[in-house]
């Protein structure tokens, strides 16, 4: 998806190549770091591309869109929690072009009139003291709001009309079940409070209770085998359970104040999500990263983040809860506790229980930290390819290269208990992918049992002393990953033929590059471009590696005994797959049965292979 602006801010660009196709809220930044407009998508990615690629005939946007040097994100589980998010970040931020919702007092609210038999209806808050009734909102989509009251009215069959139409005969929406006519005495006053209920109970989010009355309803009006009363309930119960969305980004209890915490991390590159939920809202995200620290585990970015993070956040910054991953230790909770409570001079509460809540908002976190850590990687490797040139005379000194690695290519072995061995091969051109060179391996020599010394050792004849060799120019410099092993096993076939490339092995547990005949590793600094290259071309070979594994077994997981029948068509196999469905009905298959989906022959030879002991000549 391209932009039509080739200007756009470098720190903008990154954040719209990895913006994910996922619901959420964004927030758009100046250049003084100002946040000048706050939306949400159902969409987030082309949401956001669109206000880059076409032009608009809005004046607001052809203002605000060159203003925009910096987008930041907030994944959501559903639309329904992205404009709830958007609401609080509003009020929160006041955006110069959110004008229309910085003001609670232009919010549209539902309403539930006070009338003998209320009807819900949309109003303003500044219309409270004229529209006496039961308030819910605010609503900040005004068209989200109106698609929510036309369900309200499909579920629940309130009165439509503030005065009746007819004096002696319902109108229309009676007539198509939106309406009980409760003007012509068609229902009942305790029923129709009973409908008002669950209104009330749709309105406040309160699933559970809501599809519990609605069933009782259906299976009382079933037991007195009022069926058309009972169909309606269970209509209504069906449509409820559809259309409601959990939302995690607000609860009942406006004193819930917590901070919820995330680690993600890929090698030694850490970073850390906080959704920040106050007065029972989510009402922002934080991101940071750890990548300049000599942290190597995800307890050591936890308990650091938590001294420093706190450290410097006022008294009143402190929410009464933080939820944690399950890393620390419980006697780290009670010391964290203690320290925390006496910060902040008040009672603070740091868990990591495993109630059904705390997992969803740290899975919504967790989801949060995976993206931003897709963007401090993209950042990384902009800053390999710029600085290449540097990057590479480096790694060519800190290894004692014989060339500058210009192009290096990385090898990956995948299988899984030995099933389906394949490997990989990546290639970089000057710090960068070279997608067209890469290539995929089918292992045979291990087919028995898994070998990766020999699959390496297979694939470094086939690729240097095969055909490969005659079609692409030899690399300035060979990963191997894994260990000293699977190094040694490498060599030995580089030093028969007499060809000996620069050659190291990249080990994952310590990320230690090791050289041939050489037991100490070479250790390159935690935070080096350096490494993170090493660690980025590693993961492209074991990504591409998994991606063709899992093709095979796919692959493998398709094919059936109907391989083992001869003279039997793939297109023939199709057709017996699509009509049976599975082996079992097509081995019971009559013969003219057979010969209704396949030619003759092939049906002959289907129902001779499966009944060897009746054969048709």
């Amino acid at each position: 998806m391209a932009t039509q602006n080739a200007n756009l801010p470098q720190e903008v660009k990154q954040t719209l190549s990895i913006l994910p196709e996922l619901s959420g809220s964004y927030q758009y930044f100046d250049k003084d770091g100002e946040i000048i407009y706050v939306g949400k998508a159902k969409n987030l990615k082309k949401r956001v591309f669109s206000y880059f690629n076409k032009h608009h005939d809005s004046p607001k946007l052809r203002v605000m869109v060159p203003q925009i040097a910096k987008i930041q994100f907030i994944v959501t589980d559903s639309e329904v929690e992205a404009l709830i998010l958007e609401s609080h970040l509003i009020k929160k931020h006041k955006p110069k072009y959110n004008v229309l919702l910085k003001d609670d007092k232009k919010f549209p609210y539902f309403v539930i009139t006070e009338e003998e038999y209320p009807r819900i209806i949309v109003a303003r808050k500044a219309n409270k003291n004229r529209i006496k009734g039961k308030y819910f909102g605010p609503y900040t989509d005004s068209r989200a709001m109106y698609a929510t009251l036309d369900l309200i009215k499909k579920l629940f069959p309130l009165k439509q009309c503030k005065n009746p139409k007819f004096k002696d005969r319902p109108c229309l929406y009676f007539h198509i079940g939106r309406c009980m006519a409760p003007c012509q005495r068609m229902i009942s006053s305790d029923e129709y409070k009973k409908i008002l209920k669950n209104v009330e109970l749709f309105l406040t989010g309160k699933q559970k209770e809501l599809v519990d009355a609605l069933k009782k309803e259906m299976e009382k009006y079933a037991a007195k085998e009022d069926f058309e009363k009972a169909a309606r309930y269970r209509d209504s119960w069906l449509d409820v359970q559809k259309t409601m969305e959990h939302q995690k980004v607000v609860f009942e209890n406006t004193n819930i104040n917590q901070d919820i915490i995330s680690v993600y991390y890929e090698g030694n590159l850490f970073v850390v999500s906080l959704l920040q939920i106050r007065q029972g809202r989510l009402i922002d995200k934080k991101d940071f990263q750890f990548s300049n620290l000599n942290l190597s585990s995800e307890y050591e970015v936890l308990t650091t983040f938590l001294k420093e993070y706190y450290t410097m956040a006022s008294e009143s910054e402190i929410p009464n809860t933080i939820v944690l991953p399950k890393v620390l230790e419980q006697q780290d909770i009670e010391l964290y506790t203690k320290w925390l409570a006496a910060q902040a001079q008040k009672k603070v509460k740091i868990t990591d229980s495993s109630t059904k809540r705390n997992i969803e908002l740290l899975n919504l976190a967790q989801k949060n930290a995976k993206f931003y850590f897709e963007k401090v990687k993209l950042e990384k490797l902009t800053e390999i390819q710029r600085d290449y040139n540097e990057v590479g005379s480096y790694i060519q000194e800190k290894l004692g290269l014989s060339k500058f690695p210009y192009v290096v290519e990385c090898f990956d072995i995948s299988h899984i208990q030995g099933t389906n061995t394949v490997a990989s091969m990546v290639t970089f051109e000057n710090g960068l992918p070279k997608k067209s060179r890469y290539r995929k391996f089918k292992v045979r020599s291990t087919e028995s049992k898994p070998d990766d010394f020999k699959s390496l050792q297979e694939v470094i004849e086939r690729r240097y002393y095969g055909k490969l060799s005659e079609t692409l120019p030899m690399p300035d410099l060979v990963i191997i990953d894994g260990g000293k092993g699977q190094l040694s096993s490498v060599m030995e076939i580089f030093e028969s033929k007499g060809f000996e490339p620069d050659v190291v092995s990249l080990a994952k547990r310590l990320e230690e590059v090791f050289k041939p005949h050489q037991s100490q590793p070479v250790i390159f600094p935690i935070n080096s471009p350096a490494l993170y290259f090493f660690q980025r071309i590693r993961d492209e070979a074991h990504r591409f590696a998994i991606t063709y594994h899992r093709k095979l077994r796919g692959k493998k997981a398709t094919e059936s005994v109907l391989d083992e029948i001869k003279g039997l068509s793939k297109s023939s196999k199709e057709l017996l797959m699509n009509e049976f469905k599975d082996i079992t009905k097509i081995s019971k298959a009559e013969y003219e049965t057979l010969c209704n989906v396949i030619p003759k022959r092939a049906a002959k030879a289907v129902y001779n292979f499966f009944n060897p002991n009746v054969q048709i000549d």
